[in-house]
């Protein structure tokens, strides 16, 4: 089961959304960039996506930090597959990516989606990354993106 909620297409609202991605692993990275750029642009018809890449996954942090202060978006998505091999590495750089993707958000205010995916091989990498699989985690993140992004509106009624 998922946890995607339904999409709606929001009229009349632009907002400015980031995307961080990694180059490593690219036939995966760019079909999540590809399906999350795509959903953005159907669910907030207008808003700006930029486009940010950086080498690997343990850069992503600095990048997001860096597109924040620059580009003042609404939301931040963060991609990326790590996956595993036969040393620590890949659990290092994941745990680092997360805690650093989580601090850099309390710290500014401004969502980041966390959809640097952790897979313990090609199989899973495929079956949450391939434009014909169930769900893209893309997708996933672009729909939790708008979500946040609304929810930190200056003018959202919060609960």
């Amino acid at each position: 089961m998922t946890a995607v909620t339904p999409r709606s297409r929001l009229q009349g609202h632009r907002m400015n959304f980031c995307i961080v991605a990694s180059q490593f692993n690219p036939n995966y990275v760019q079909s999540l960039v590809n399906a999350a750029t795509n959903e953005l642009r159907s669910i907030m018809p207008g808003s700006f996506v930029h486009l940010v890449q950086v080498p690997g996954a343990f850069e992503i942090p600095l990048a997001v930090k860096k597109t924040i202060q620059d580009k003042t978006p609404n939301a931040v998505i963060a991609i990326g597959v790590v996956i595993e091999g036969e040393t620590d590495h890949a659990r290092l750089i994941s745990e680092a990516t997360t805690f650093w993707l989580q601090q850099i958000s309390l710290d500014t205010s401004v969502p980041i989606i966390h959809c640097v995916l952790s897979v313990k091989n090609e199989q899973q990498a495929e079956a949450r990354c391939a434009e014909q699989s169930e769900i893209n985690r893309g997708v996933e993140a672009a729909r939790a993106a708008v979500a946040m992004a609304r929810l930190f509106e200056p003018n959202s009624a919060r609960s």
